[in-house]
């Protein structure tokens, strides 16, 4: 079946960088989004970026600026490069493809930035 299962989480320092990898395995040919979304113990789940199959981006203001969303697509890896990090950016974050109306959801990886 569809299996999303990201990686690259890990610890940095402040004003460090991580790059965040979806790999997408199963079913999947097309999609009609794919996305980031974060959730940490002091925070509810947060949207944080989406690509759409036109090839369009949009991400949050809270990372707008610092995070990029790219890929998707031919090797169905979705990646989020996330610079300048910041303390508030701890969570954990999980990547999603949506596709007719059904939404699939990875495990997501542990992002932690110290101060």
């Amino acid at each position: 079946q569809v299996r999303l299962v990201e990686s690259g989480g890990g610890l940095v320092q402040a004003g460090g960088s991580l790059r965040l990898s979806c790999a997408a395995s199963g079913d999947i040919f097309r999609f009609d989004s794919m996305g980031w979304y974060r959730q940490s113990p002091a925070k509810e789940r947060e949207w944080v970026a989406a690509i759409y199959n036109d090839g369009t981006t949009d991400v949050a203001d809270s990372v707008k600026g610092r995070f990029t969303i790219s890929g998707g697509n031919a090797r169905n890896t979705l990646y989020l490069q996330m610079d300048d990090l910041k303390p508030e950016d701890t969570a954990r974050y999980s990547c999603n493809l949506v596709y007719s109306y059904v939404t699939y959801w990875g495990q997501g990886t542990q992002v932690t930035v110290s101060s």
